[in-house]
């Protein structure tokens, strides 16, 4: 069976949900252009904008903690960066995220979307340079497909692939072949990845992304499941190129 590109999924602002994209140009040591670019920095957090670095995901609003997060939908367009949120296929705020001005209109939204308190008034931060990722490092994170349908076997529930929020989702591989790719390469289309780790979820994947309704204890399927919380995996990019969805995927042998 050909394994294929599935999906391409891209998250200008950390926390929220994405976007699909038909391709993108990826460049080595390069994450997906313009993913997790954007975070929402909560009125606890220790992000200096005079200083901007990546820091870990507690100095931000997360689905983790902050399931309503699900309810909004981004879109970016980095030609001049407009950043345009929805709710419910609805367009509720728009603005030039690069410029202050448009970051005070969403900012604005936000602030009556997120109740007070010291995880409230947030405020759209960026590092550049920088993935504002749960982890430092600049990876690409890829969902096999058949994984994700064998836990909804386990779960006897359907599973939505994007509680996993990767970026690429995979198709036409044997279900948990991924666990075993770490130290591997594969290749889509013109880019080549060296897969790096798996990734270990946490309580964010309990949140439906249609409803920000926290419905499927899935830290447990998995444990018990399959002895462990691991789903997909984190991939670097050593050589740049066009994916598009559709494009053949190259593994490593079983």
């Amino acid at each position: 069976m050909t394994t294929t590109l599935s999906e391409i999924r891209r998250y200008p602002v950390k926390g929220l949900n994405g976007e699909m994209l038909d391709h993108a140009e990826m460049r080595a040591g390069e994450g997906l252009p313009h993913d997790r670019r954007f975070a929402l920095a909560h009125a606890a957090s220790q992000f200096d904008r005079t200083n901007p670095q990546w820091l870990s995901k507690q100095n931000f609003l997360q689905l983790m903690r902050d399931e309503r997060l699900a309810l909004l939908d981004a879109r970016f367009d980095p030609d001049d960066g407009y950043l345009t949120i929805f709710r419910d296929g609805r367009k509720v705020a728009r603005g030039q995220v690069t410029q202050p001005l448009g970051r005070i209109l969403i900012e604005q939204f936000l602030d009556a979307f997120i109740e007070p308190g010291p995880r409230g008034n947030p405020h759209i931060v960026e590092a550049p340079g920088v993935m504002l990722s749960d982890v430092p490092d600049k990876f690409v994170s890829i969902a096999n497909l058949a994984s994700i349908k064998d836990i909804e076997r386990v779960a006897r529930a359907p599973v939505d692939p994007r509680r996993f929020r990767a970026n690429l989702h995979l198709d036409g591989v044997p279900a948990w072949a991924e666990m075993a790719w770490p130290g591997k390469t594969i290749t889509i289309g013109d880019m080549e990845l060296e897969v790096v780790e798996k990734i270990n979820r946490c309580a964010a994947t309990e949140v439906n992304p249609d409803t920000g309704a926290r419905d499927l204890h899935l830290l447990k399927i998995l444990q018990e499941g399959f002895g462990h919380t691991a789903c997909g995996v984190y991939a670097r990019v050593v050589r740049g190129g066009r994916i598009a969805k559709g494009d053949v995927v190259t593994t490593p042998p079983s």
